[in-house]
């Protein structure tokens, strides 16, 4: 049986009361990130002050669009935001990420229902509210390579019983909202994202990461055991098409979004690095490491590459929010770039200073532990590069009219 759809989400505005972002702020915020990050890394525990002081500064809310009181900032801002967060603390970038793109995706094509929107936003006024869509699942892994999740909602009369779990749920203990990606046990069965708050009953966060990088996030699995969901409280939901089209403008936010976090986390190793060869002073030598012309050649071309890739996202960024013909499609190929620019320049820090770069005392190790952490994102590298290579050969193929006879 399949059963009525949801209703259309409501577009009326939240109350009043959403701090406007303070780019101003960014470089304090990023200090005062810095300053609690190695200890949130080494404990891998949840830095619940960062997350306040990004709210304070009016950033969890920056993608909010203006009809629903909010600052209606864009990709380029939001990019802009991540890489300075990421340069602070790229755990507390990683779930400001996620918080920012969903409020991105419902200022683009609204879909929450109009009651859960505004709990959500008139909450979001007075302390932080995080959000982020749970879909990685232990069989299925990353959807984007296709299946169907395990996750099951079930119909019960007058709500949904959801039923599963799901694994590498950034932020997991602190989330608010939570949007599961389930299927339905109807005959037929139909996907879709299930708005769940994390006080529902049945709902249990077991701390399962413990990983080399990002430790902070607290990326845990979630257990759903048959937690009551509204009928109402589900977006997208679906037949599921194998050859349906994606969303290339949100598959840009969150490619061009992270690529910056990353290059952040590749902007503070370099400020470390500077600083170290600035201080070390080698008695053989009698003067700092920073007069030898290797070690400059080596810190310009760190710095020409970073350079490179910041602009390239930036530019892409500004292209996307322009609406520019073809933008979207290329984020992909920015961060195969710019991420591997971020970890390039990291590990090049690394060599260059030896042991003092993976000591436990230095930052640098927590920088290339962190930055590595780019590659598991989706887009991943082979998918990028089979897309990519598929395109040009198609391009390129001969054209069969005008080589016939030849």
């Amino acid at each position: 049986m399949t059963h009525a759809p949801p209703a259309p989400a409501d577009p009326a505005p939240a109350p009043p009361g959403l701090a406007p972002p303070d780019p101003a702020r960014l470089p304090d915020l990023t200090a005062a990130l810095a300053a609690r990050a190695a200890e949130h890394d080494r404990a891998a525990s949840f830095p619940h002050e960062g997350i306040r002081l990004v709210h304070a500064a009016g950033l969890l809310t920056a993608t909010v669009h203006p009809r629903h009181g909010g600052p209606g900032a864009g990709l380029a801002d939001t990019v802009r935001i991540l890489r300075a967060l990421g340069a602070g603390d790229p755990a507390v970038a990683l779930v400001t990420a996620m918080t920012l793109f969903t409020h991105a995706a419902q200022a683009r094509a609204p879909h929450w229902p109009a009651g859960p929107l505004a709990e959500l936003l008139t909450e979001a006024a007075e302390r932080p509210v995080l959000v982020n869509a749970l879909r990685v699942e232990p069989e299925l892994g990353t959807p984007v390579r296709g299946g169907l999740p395990a996750t099951v909602a079930r119909h019960r009369g007058d709500h949904w019983e959801l039923t599963g779990r799901k694994i590498f749920s950034t932020g997991a203990v602190a989330l608010r909202w939570m949007l599961v990606w389930a299927r339905t046990d109807e005959p037929r069965p139909r996907v879709g994202s299930f708005l769940v708050r994390s006080d529902r009953p049945g709902i249990t966060v077991e701390p399962t990461w413990d990983h080399l990088g990002l430790r902070a996030s607290r990326s845990d699995d979630v257990l759903l055991d048959a937690v009551r969901v509204p009928l109402d409280h589900v977006t997208h939901l679906a037949t599921p098409d194998p050859a349906g089209g994606r969303d290339q403008v949100g598959g840009a936010w969150n490619s061009l979004g992270l690529t910056a976090l990353y290059l952040g986390v590749a902007r503070a190793a370099q400020q470390w690095l500077t600083g170290f060869l600035h201080e070390r002073t080698p008695s053989a030598l009698g003067a700092p490491l920073a007069t030898l012309p290797r070690f400059q050649s080596a810190v310009g071309g760190i710095d020409i590459a970073l350079g490179g890739a910041e602009r390239l996202v930036t530019a892409l960024a500004e292209a996307v929010d322009a609406g520019r013909p073809g933008a979207a499609e290329e984020a992909p190929g920015a961060k195969l770039l710019g991420t591997r620019a971020a970890i390039d320049a990291v590990q090049q820090a690394v060599a260059l200073v030896g042991n003092h770069g993976l000591t436990h005392h230095h930052p640098l190790q927590r920088h290339l532990r962190d930055v590595l952490c780019s590659r598991v994102h989706t887009p991943q590298d082979d998918t990028v590069l089979l897309a990519l290579g598929r395109a040009a050969l198609h391009r390129g193929a001969p054209n069969p009219l005008a080589t016939k006879g030849h």
